[in-house]
């Protein structure tokens, strides 16, 4: 049964989150500002720790705020507004809503073609590709998890090329390649999975939107083929009429 206050017949938690969601509307919580720590807040409102624990829980569930695991919880942004269209930039869509992109390299390794990777990369089953994970955020609020097949003749060392540009825009740049467009986007809904939860600072079992896309250059031919797991929570998808 939850500990109530006998004036309002409000549960504690829920007294201690409201009033942190009034203070991130009013403003006093920035978005991306760091909250207090749960004994500042316990002595604020007159509560225990756990009681602290659960109303930050209720706020975090309804993706209000964010826990970073030994760092502290922070005020999430608003959803970033994501268009889908034929010419999509991650850095150029964050930066558009006032927010500072990045992308971290966090993995890489080489692998044969399968069948269905060779046939959106226009390339012979078993051809060798580059495949590179990278973490993009927004104001240091990781957005999507995204997983890159690039042909590694055409692409040799993108790995290390990404790593050091930090964009798919700059990496193809790198590579000649000035500019591209999107081909085909599919989008599917999904529940995260432990590795991605963890690198997208998510619980598990919460949503993500999974959008599978190739990318071509202007004569129609392929350049990479990704998958990327966008955090539901923190985004909402634009489909933008041509």
């Amino acid at each position: 049964m939850s500990i109530q206050d006998a004036a309002s017949g409000v549960a504690l938690w829920r007294q201690v989150a409201d009033g942190i969601e009034r203070g991130i509307a009013s403003g006093a919580f920035a978005a991306g500002e760091k909250l207090p720590g749960e004994t500042e807040i316990a002595e604020t409102y007159r509560v225990n720790r756990h009681t602290v624990r659960r109303a930050l829980a209720t706020l975090a569930e309804r993706g209000l705020v964010r826990a970073e695991r030994g760092s502290g919880t922070y005020v999430e942004a608003p959803r970033l507004a994501y268009p889908l269209r034929s010419r999509t930039r991650f850095s150029e869509i964050v930066g558009a809503g006032g927010r500072a992109p990045d992308g971290r390299l966090i993995g890489a390794s080489e692998e044969p073609a399968s069948r269905e990777l060779a046939r959106l990369l226009a390339l012979k089953t078993g051809a060798p590709l580059i495949r590179i994970e990278v973490l993009r955020l927004a104001d240091r609020t990781p957005i999507c998890v995204s997983t890159i097949w690039l042909g590694a003749e055409r692409f040799p060392d993108s790995a290390r090329v990404y790593e050091r540009m930090r964009s798919m825009t700059k990496l193809l740049a790198h590579y000649g390649i000035r500019d591209y467009r999107r081909a085909a986007t599919r989008v599917t809904a999904s529940i995260v999975d432990a590795t991605d939860a963890a690198r997208l600072d998510l619980a598990l079992g919460r949503p993500v939107l999974v959008v599978d896309s190739t990318d071509v250059d202007a004569d129609g031919t392929p350049l990479a083929t990704k998958r990327s797991r966008f955090a539901a929570e923190r985004v909402e998808f634009v489909v933008e009429n041509a």
